[in-house]
C-alpha cells in the first residue's frame, strides 16, 4: 500500500514523534504533576497526552509552520487535565501501533525530584482560578514565555501578559511571595532542567 500524496512514511513519522517525545516528556510530565498533584495521575495524563498527540502529529506539524510543538502538547495536556476527574475511565487500551516511545513512563517520577522549593512556591498556585493557575504553571514550572503560553491557552499574547501579571499579584496576596521570589524559582527550575535534560537521542533510564 503506497503512501498518500504529501504524506510522510510511517517510519519517518514514528522517528520524528520519538524525538518529540524525548524532547518534551519532562515538560509534559512536569505540567501534569503540578496540575494534578499526584504522580500516578500525572503519569496517566502524560501517557494520554502523547497518545493523542501521536494521532494528530502529522497535521500538527503542517499547521505549526515550523514553530515548536511544545505549546501544542501542553494544550493537549491542559484539555485532558480538565476532564481528568470527570472521566477517569478514559485509559488507552493499546500502545501506539508498534512504537515503544512510552516505555519510559514508569520512571517519570524522577523528573520532578529535587525541585521541592519550586513545589512549595507552586503549592499556592493551586489556590488560584483555573486560567491563572495554568498560566503560572507554564511560566514557572516549564519556563514557557508569553508567546508559548498564549498558544497553549488559545489567547493573544497581550491577554496572556495581563493574565500572568494578575495571577502573580493574586499569588503574592495569598501566600506572601514576592515577584522576585517567583522569578528566582523559575531560574532555579530552568537550571535544573538544563543540568539534567537528556541529550537528543538518549533514552530515559
Amino acid at each position: 500500500m503506497t503512501e498518500q500524496a504529501g504524506r510522510k512514511p510511517k517510519a519517518q513519522l514514528d522517528a520524528e514523534f520519538s524525538d518529540l517525545y524525548r524532547t518534551h516528556l519532562r515538560d509534559v510530565y512536569s505540567y501534569a504533576y503540578y496540575r494534578v498533584g499526584d504522580h500516578h495521575d500525572a503519569e496517566d495524563l502524560t501517557e494520554q497526552t502523547f497518545l493523542q498527540a501521536y494521532r494528530h502529529f502529522e497535521r500538527a506539524q503542517r499547521e505549526s509552520a515550523g514553530r515548536p510543538l511544545r505549546p501544542w502538547l501542553i494544550r493537549i495536556a491542559h484539555n485532558l487535565a480538565a476532564n481528568l476527574y470527570r472521566d477517569r475511565s478514559r485509559k488507552p487500551a493499546t500502545p501506539i501501533d508498534e512504537t515503544t516511545t512510552l516505555a519510559a513512563l514508569h520512571t517519570t517520577e524522577q523528573l520532578v525530584e529535587g525541585r521541592d522549593e519550586l513545589s512549595r512556591v507552586l503549592e499556592g498556585v493551586r489556590q488560584l482560578p483555573d486560567d491563572r493557575r495554568e498560566a503560572l504553571i507554564m511560566r514557572f514550572a516549564l519556563g514557557m514565555d508569553n508567546r508559548e503560553i498564549a498558544r497553549a491557552l488559545g489567547r493573544s499574547e497581550g491577554a496572556t501578559k495581563v493574565l500572568i501579571h494578575r495571577a502573580i499579584k493574586q499569588l503574592e496576596e495569598r501566600v506572601g511571595y514576592r515577584g522576585e521570589g517567583l522569578a528566582d524559582a523559575q531560574e532555579r527550575a530552568a537550571e535544573a532542567r538544563a543540568g539534567s535534560e537528556p541529550a537528543a537521542g538518549r533514552s530515559h533510564e
